[in-house]
């Protein structure tokens, strides 16, 4: 029974983060020991650092989220639009890293 739980946990981890966000600018982040991941809209700051240290088994010292508006683009001519993204950077202790190309454990 206790095993359905702790499963029931992770599941809820792996709903917070959607992804990592890999860019030119979270690559220089990680030289301050900081992950940019794709997190949901309705994600906590607390919920963010216990599904990070549950699913990557790190200690997290600080978060924080930006929401990006969506944006009005066009393909063909045609107006699309772009829709929100939140994400949040993830400071890590000194000496603790994540490595977001080889995926959770």
């Amino acid at each position: 029974m206790a095993k359905q739980q702790q499963k029931a946990i992770d599941n809820r981890h792996y709903d917070v983060i959607v992804a990592p966000h890999i860019t030119e600018k979270s690559t220089l982040l990680s030289e301050q020991n900081a992950v940019v991941f794709k997190v949901a809209p309705g994600a906590s700051k607390p919920e963010i650092k216990a599904a990070v240290e549950a699913i990557f088994d790190v200690n997290v010292v600080g978060v924080n989220t930006i929401v990006q508006k969506g944006k009005t683009k066009r393909w063909k001519g045609k107006p699309y639009f772009r829709s929100d993204m939140k994400k949040a950077i993830v400071t890590l202790k000194e000496g603790q890293s994540i490595d977001v190309t080889e995926g959770a454990k």
